[in-house]
């Protein structure tokens, strides 16, 4: 430094001492004892004089006019260095300040991270409010705890904050950060614990608003205890936040595997239909492949016959099984071998032919089969974006139901000119798919730019803006081959530089075309060109009829044409949005006239601006091509065959199997001959002509039916063995044949080579045509056994993984040459050696595909933990492993266990999403998808297909209310139910009862299934020892399901069935007959039920309820139902108690209890009952409830007099009852009765009732009636009556009433009488009662007339008439108890 500068910095110093009221004097003397300075002048212009304070530990410099750190070179303590507000443009002049732990460098202009290499004691960095556009220069501080970086022109992030893992604090706000992919990068920072990317404080960072964006943070860095200056601590956010990023990983989870199980159906469809045309071309093989077999023997036959038995090996090489008795050959013929070999060599062509047509439809299939991995290959992609951005990007794909997808239909239509293809042979093309794309980030960044545009104009220009709009196509680079990375690439991140691109131009502008030639033409032309120089097959060539378009919203803006010879870059049009340059100016390889003006409108655009090219829709279609000629398989392709060259495919398989039959009616014909089933050894030796083992060195066993070789191992010199064309399954019997050197096992049905072994001499093995499908199997044995193998042909077998078939045998079978017909080249055994390199296992590939980790890595993919780890692994060949890392790995990639038995998922009933495709319940069980549906109700998707509310429905009405052993066993705990004695299930909407194995409920005898929507018992039927079962308020129908609707009945029918008293339904009462006959003839069951509770089931037809299959029934309750007859009851021989309270029953009719009953108990209150006819069967009644009824007349009440057994009775809530009399009645003529309306009945009872009747009948005695008919209204007048005394009465069995002696019955009353006669009685009663009851309506009785036969009841006149009871002197009855 000069003196003149030293003088400058010393001016500076002492203006500063003289601003801040300092001494320099003191300054220079105290100034190596100051540890802190902060300098707040404003105009300082760059840091000097701090060679005063050597021992500074704090520097704050704030808004000055700082334009580079400097000076700092003296002060090697400071450990905080504040430098803000400033103007600084580059960070530099640290180097010497080593011990620095703090930096803030806010508020500058640095664009730079850079010179802090030295500072690796630095804790605290902040850099916010600059223009850093990349994080760098970090890598050296590896203890920085507080970064700070808000308020730049960030927009990734990457990997270059891995080595600051003791990162705690993170501020990324007010930056450019626009992906959720980029944000997991943060998740190397296991210190991290406060984020910052949405400070208020700034602006926001595009990724802020999109969805799911705090959700995403959270699951990701589950450790962060604030996130933008909020507390995320509280463990149930952490717990929501991995509970919507698990849902999210099992949905698309679930929608990748749908992907590759339509893929897996697809490529099934595509191998059946391959299967289907290879059929033919397979049999014709495999019949001139028996016939060519046949005529190599014959020709063997004739040249061993012609040279005699003096060559051992040559007579036997060749051995003829069986020949007809009219089959002669002639040895010495030369025009017979000839013939023989020119029919062999047409064979030869036939069977050529035909395999090419093999080749030919298996080279298309497998076209095709690439295509439809192309076409799904997307597919898993567009998933897994989707998870990652956590639905911010969304792919959807459309239908024809879809307006945008019929617009870009149309789009393309309109956009295709045949006149250009015309070279390439397409005459059309048609859209197989077009898929949405929803780019949340893309479109908010193209939004924003547009309403730019818009806020820069005028409100009348902005309709101009918005015509600037236009949807072009993507023109891809045709030489880039990772087209699919490419793509997603943009649909992703959008039109950025691509690595891929090998034209500088698409560095500077996106490339955009309306016009499908313009896009397409450069790629066909590329794959042409390919496949010409690399001479692939034809059929190769076709790739290029399938092509994907990439339709993007673009905004044109100020668009001019393109200048010649002048380069397309933003430099030389700075003031345009887009270059154009129309078709005629473009380089093209199609010339010609044209019939059309679609060039004139064909353009190629330049968009300089890459954020305002939107990609909106991915378009798949295919090309209509015209082919020159017409093949047998063409089925395969899309095709238009040309007009002149139409050829059906009937014609060409007709002639192509004409040419076979006349090569199969060559001279000469080989007639067939007899088929060996077994051989022995006795047939070995006649076929070999010799009858020593030893010699037979060749043995020809071709077309037989052979299963079974014995005892082979026998012929020690046997060099060369043909079974072909037999049945063999396996070659066991192959065995210790060291000498043998040909096999041929062809077309047979070998399904395994165990067995196969000692065959160490063997060179030629021809195994095809066979069903062997496990190629590793297989392949060790042959290495085990056939160490010399030189030719090996294993062509059509079913294998298992043919893609890598071949490289495996060559890897392993290093002897090989010739592998099914082809020679084995030096490139393919280099290649097998790489593959069966890769396929072993090693430390290293364990290490690759295994986690010492106990967790799963917090990542948004579907992947297995291993497979993640191999992605992201930091692992390498250079990693020095300690001596136990295998101990440490905790997890492998596993394969889920097949579901074999239909088990109910306990336990899971938060289950939204679930996927068990590809087991087998899911074609053994009936009815699989309803059934899980409805035991898994928050289910939202099986299987990959959401589940729609119609099935729901669909599901609750088949196992809606299905009791099952499940249920039983979730609900406790167990399934032991041999121990349980009681099932009770209420109100739970049980429709069915599905008890499975019953015997485990054997002991189950209370049953209580009260409250639920049961029609029928169900399986309750097969409860062995079940003795009371309760379904009250249920909707029973029968004990049995009934098997078809009453769809027969008339409505008036069913009307009567629902209410008898409709008057409808009378001709259906024999239907109803012969349900009575055939309910009685069915077999009995549930025999140890006693105890059966129906009440409130609408029961209203106790016939179709079948209750007489129930033999062995004690108590039945029936009330609250719709019963109005009681029927069906016969057969309940040992029935006790019956309960039929609160029903419709108005009478009893002749069926009701038409056999002497057991029962001890009646209940019928609360029904419509008037009479009580038709219940002399009840011999044994007891107890009978009649309360709340209709009974009116007390001749009702006599009729019970049949029941002499009856010791309790109610008659309470009956119009009957409103005259307080029927208990005196009714104790009076039931003279067992213990208990009347809930009241006991004793002694004292009885006495007061004969007593009243006596006592009614001594004041009756005090008056004489003035009417002889009380029903003519007249009144009683009190008269004396003349005493009568009556010493005996002998009342004859037949009469009922007593009349007064001045009443005569008239011929008509005396009919009505007749026809109402009461229930005869045999009591005998006392003379004083009967007289009371007379005295009681008023009327005189006299001898005679107490012997007339028609005499009434008094107690039937008694409550004859209203009037008369109203008028009897001294009566204490009140009006209101009048009926």
């Amino acid at each position: 430094m000069t003196e003149s500068e030293n003088l400058h910095q010393e001016e500076i110093i002492k203006e500063l001492c003289l601003c801040n009221g300092l001494s320099y004097e003191i300054v220079g003397k105290e100034g190596s004892n100051a540890s802190k300075l902060e300098m707040f002048f404003s105009g300082y212009p760059r840091i000097v004089g701090l060679s005063l304070f050597p021992n500074l530990t704090s520097l704050t410099i704030v808004a000055q006019d700082i334009k580079e750190i400097s000076g700092l070179e003296t002060c090697v303590l400071l450990k905080e260095l504040w430098i803000a507000e400033c103007c600084i443009e580059k960070i530099g002049g640290l180097q010497e300040c080593r011990n620095l732990e703090k930096l803030y460098l806010y508020y500058n202009k640095i664009s730079k991270i850079e010179n802090l290499d030295k500072l690796i004691k630095l804790q605290v960095l902040w850099l916010n409010h600059n223009m850093i556009k990349n994080i760098e220069g970090l890598q050296t501080l590896k203890n920085l705890n507080d970064l700070n970086l808000a308020g730049n022109l960030i927009s990734i992030i990457g990997r270059c904050l891995d080595i600051n893992e003791q990162l705690e604090k993170l501020n990324l706000s007010g930056n450019q950060i626009c992906s959720f992919k980029d944000l997991t990068n943060l998740t190397r920072l296991p210190h991290l614990r406060d984020l910052c990317l949405n400070d208020p404080q700034y602006k926001t960072n595009p990724v802020c608003l999109l969805c799911n964006y705090s959700t995403h943070v959270l699951y990701h860095l589950p450790c962060l205890q604030r996130l933008d200056t909020f507390d995320v601590s509280a463990k149930q956010i952490k717990e929501l936040a991995d509970t919507t990023a698990m849902k999210k990983i099992m949905y698309y989870n679930m929608r990748i595997k749908t992907v590759q199980r339509h893929l897996n159906e697809d490529l099934e469809k595509l191998n059946d239909r391959k299967c289907k045309l290879q059929k033919l071309p397979e049999e014709r093989i495999k019949l001139f492949s028996f016939v060519k077999k046949n005529l190599e023997r014959e020709l063997a036959e004739l040249k061993g016959s012609g040279k005699g038995h003096s060559d051992r090996f040559n007579n036997n090489k060749l051995t003829e099984v069986e020949k007809p008795k009219n089959h002669e050959t002639v040895t010495e013929d030369p025009t017979l071998h000839q013939k023989i070999l020119t029919k062999l060599n047409a064979l030869t062509e036939r069977v050529t032919f035909w395999n090419k047509k093999l080749d030919e439809i298996e080279a298309i299939y497998r076209i095709e089969v690439k295509q439809k991995k192309k076409s799904h290959g997307l597919l898993i992609p567009f998933l897994l974006i989707e998870l990652e951005t956590v639905g911010n990007i969304h792919f959807e794909e459309g239908t024809r139901s879809d307006d945008w997808f019929n617009s870009c239909y149309e789009l393309i239509l309109s956009r295709f000119c045949t006149w250009d293809f015309r070279t390439y042979g397409v005459t059309g093309v048609k859209v197989k798919r077009v898929i949405k794309v929803n780019n949340r980030i893309l479109r908010l960044k193209f939004e924003e730019k547009f309403q730019k545009f818009l806020d820069h104009e005028s409100m009348h220009d902005s309709e101009t803006y918005r015509k600037m709009l236009e949807c072009l196509f993507y023109v891809f680079d045709p030489e880039v081959m990772v087209k699919k990375k490419h793509l997603l690439q943009i649909l992703e991140k959008g039109f950025k530089e691509s690595e891929t691109s090998k034209l500088p131009l698409r560095k500077e502008a996106v490339i955009l075309a309306n016009s499908l030639s313009l896009c397409e033409c450069p790629r066909i032309e590329f794959l042409q060109q390919k496949y010409k120089d690399e001479k692939k097959n034809s059929l190769e060539h076709e790739l290029f009829r399938h092509g994907i378009l990439l339709i993007t919203k673009v905004f044109l803006g100020q668009s001019v044409q393109a200048r010649e010879q002048e380069a397309i870059s933003q430099a030389n049009y700075p003031m345009v949005n887009s270059v154009f340059i129309p078709r005629k100016y473009l380089l093209n390889s199609i010339v010609g006239q044209r019939n059309c003006d679609c060039g004139f409108r064909q353009c190629k655009w330049f968009v300089f601006d890459h954020d305002l090219v939107l990609p909106e829709y991915i378009a798949e279609f295919e090309y209509i091509t015209v082919v020159k000629a017409h093949s047998l398989f063409s089925s395969f392709n899309n095709v238009i065959p040309e007009e002149s060259k139409k050829i059906s495919e009937g014609s060409i398989l007709s002639q192509d199997l004409k040419v076979d039959d006349d090569v199969m009616k060559m001279e000469p014909k080989i007639k067939p001959q007899a088929k060996l089933i077994s051989l022995d050894d006795k047939t070995i030796l006649s076929l070999a002509k010799t009858n020593i083992y030893s010699h037979i060195v060749s043995l020809n066993l071709h077309g037989n039916s052979l299963s079974k070789l014995r005892d082979l191992s026998k012929l020690t010199g046997l060099r060369k063995l043909n079974i072909s064309f037999n049945e063999f399954t396996c070659l066991d019997d192959v065995y210790h044949l060291y000498n043998l050197e040909y096999l041929d096992a062809s077309h047979n049905h070998v399904i395994t080579l165990e067995g196969f072994r000692g065959l160490m001499k063997l060179k030629h093995l021809d195994l095809s045509w066979n069903q062997l499908k496990k190629s590793g199997d297989e392949i060790n044995v042959l290495c085990k056994h056939t160490t010399s193998l030189l030719t090996l042909n294993i062509q059509h077998n079913p294998w298992q993984k043919p893609a890598t078939l071949r490289l495996s045998v060559i890897g392993r079978l290093k002897t090989l040459t010739h592998l099914d017909g082809h020679l084995i080249s030096e490139e393919e055994t280099t290649a097998a050696m790489k593959f069966i390199t890769g396929t072993k296992i090693t430390q290293l590939s364990i290490l690759r595909h295994s986690s010492t980790k106990e967790e799963r890595p917090r990542i948004l993919s579907i992947w297995p933990s291993a497979k993640i780890l191999t992605q992201i692994s930091k692992f390498g060949p250079h990693l020095h492993l300690n001596g136990n890392w295998h101990l440490k790995i905790s997890k492998f990639p596993s394969k889920p266990l097949p579901l074999k038995e239909n088990t109910e998922s306990l336990g899971l009933c938060n289950l939204v999403i679930l996927d068990v495709y590809g087991n087998i319940i899911v074609w053994n069980q009936e009815n699989y998808r309803l059934f899980v549906i409805f035991h898994l109700p928050e289910l939202k998707a099986l299987d990959g297909i959401s589940i729609e509310p119609p099935e729901t429905e669909s599901a609750k009405d088949l196992f809606g209310g299905r009791l099952t052993s499940d249920m039983i066993t979730e609900r406790q705990g167990h399934s032991n139910f041999s121990q349980m004695q009681e099932l009770n299930w209420t109100s739970s909407s049980i429709r069915t009862v599905d008890l499975i194995p019953v015997d485990q409920f054997r002991n189950v005898s209370n049953v209580n299934l009260q409250n639920n929507n049961l029609t029928s018992f169900s399986g309750l039927i097969y409860l062995p020892n079940v003795k009371v079962l309760c379904l009250n308020y249920n909707h029973i129908e029968s004990i049995m399901p009934r098997l078809k609707p009453q769809t027969h009945l008339t409505n008036r029918q069913l009307l009567y069935q629902k209410v008898p008293s409709s008057g409808y339904g009378q001709q259906g009462t024999s239907k109803i007959n012969r349900d009575t006959m055939s309910s009685e003839n069915l077999p009995p069951i549930m025999h140890s039920l006693e105890v059966l509770h129906l009440g409130y089931n609408g029961i209203c037809n106790l016939i179709q309820l079948q209750l007489n299959r129930l033999r062995n029934l004690k108590f039945l309750f029936l009330q609250g139902n719709e019963i109005s007859q009681v029927e069906g009851l016969d057969n309940l021989a040992v029935l006790q108690e019956l309960v039929v309270d609160h029903n419709r029953i108005r009478a009893f009719n002749d069926s009701a209890f038409a056999k002497p009953s057991s029962l001890l108990a009646l209940h019928l209150e609360e029904n419509r009952l008037r009479e009580l006819s038709k219940l002399q069967p009840l011999v044994k009644l007891e107890k009978l409830f009649l309360g709340y009824n209709k009974i009116q007349d007390i001749t009702e009440l006599e009729k019970l007099d049949v029941i002499s057994t009856l010791r309790e009775l109610t008659v309470y809530g009956n119009p009957i009852c409103r005259k307080m009399l029927h208990r005196h009645v009714l104790i009076f003529r039931l003279p067992n009765l213990q208990m009347l309306d809930g009241i006991p009945v004793n002694s004292e009872d009885r006495v007061k009732a004969e007593f009243h009747f006596s006592e009614l009948q001594a004041k009756k005695n005090m008056f004489t009636p003035v009417t002889n008919s009380p029903m003519d209204g007249g009144s009683f007048c009190p008269m004396k009556a003349s005493p009568i005394k009556i010493t005996n009465v002998i009342l004859p069995g037949g009469f009922s009433h007593y009349l007064g002696p001045d009443f005569t019955l008239t011929p008509e009353v005396e009919d009505k009488k007749d026809k109402n006669t009461g229930i005869l009685t045999s009591n005998p009663r006392s003379i004083h009662a009967e007289i009371a009851f007379r005295q009681l309506r008023g009327i005189n009785l006299s001898p005679n007339l107490l012997s007339h036969p028609n005499i009434a009841s008094p107690t039937a006149q008694m409550y004859q008439s209203n009037q008369n009871e109203g008028r009897i002197p001294g009566s204490t009855f009140s009006r209101s108890n009048r009926m």
